[in-house]
């Protein structure tokens, strides 16, 4: 029988899909089934229009309170409740180090890990880089190196970031997540059905997984056989 699959859409500039990665591990960790799960990341820019990242960390009080009209001491209660979230499934938010930029290569570089099995290794690396490590990842150079620290061939991933390649599979992620109504993220779509938008609860996430799973599941026989009508009659 196929996997159950969890498709994921999220960007690498999303603090809330960071922290929903968490929680769906933590749900996974509970789940009875989870060699019979498939995940399978997909892009979504938050920022297409975004420019490269400057060498210097992004001043994100001031361009959060100016992004939704807020106090500077505003803004900054709005980061303190991300990092506090964060910090209680484990992740250690530095926004003072972030290097806010365009992501499309990033993204690009998440299917060409895909297609060499790395892709939720890649994805993890990139999401740590970017909150915690203040890496440029608009910098195909470092995007590169990130790439070989997760096994992947550093000279295969250069050669892709200097390419076009991968470019379709984002805007294919991108146009399937408009045809979804998704207009926030991260978006989870279980088993091709139900969808879950945000970065809800670990327990949440169970429940889903586990109904998921028992939908998909052929039925099971609880006693043995007994009388029944088929086809050829009764028995």
């Amino acid at each position: 029988m196929e996997k159950l699959t969890v498709d994921i859409w999220s960007d690498i500039a999303c603090p809330w899909c960071y922290i929903g990665k968490r929680r769906l591990e933590g749900a996974l960790a509970r789940f009875d089934h989870r060699d019979d799960v498939e995940i399978i990341w997909h892009a979504f820019e938050l920022d297409p229009s975004a420019p490269p990242a400057t060498g210097e960390p992004t001043a994100y009080v001031e361009k959060l309170a100016q992004k939704y009209g807020t106090t500077r001491v505003q803004a900054e209660a709005m980061i303190k409740r991300v990092a506090d979230s964060a910090a209680a499934e484990g992740l250690d938010f530095r926004f003072d180090k972030i290097r806010r930029g365009n992501t499309f290569d990033a993204h690009r570089l998440i299917h060409f890990a895909h297609k060499h099995d790395k892709q939720d290794a890649m994805k993890e690396r990139l999401l740590r880089a970017y909150f915690t490590d203040g890496a440029n990842l608009s910098d195909r150079a470092t995007l590169a190196k990130l790439a070989g620290e997760v096994g992947l061939d550093v000279d295969a991933a250069t050669a892709a970031l200097e390419t076009n390649a991968h470019a379709e599979d984002v805007r294919d992620d991108e146009g399937a997540a408009a045809d979804l109504g998704v207009t926030g993220v991260p978006f989870f779509v279980v088993g091709g059905r139900y969808g879950v938008s945000g970065a809800q609860p670990a327990d949440g996430l169970l429940q889903v997984l586990e109904k998921a799973y028992r939908e998909r599941a052929p039925v099971e026989t609880a006693l043995g056989e007994g009388a029944a009508c088929g086809p050829d009659g009764c028995v």
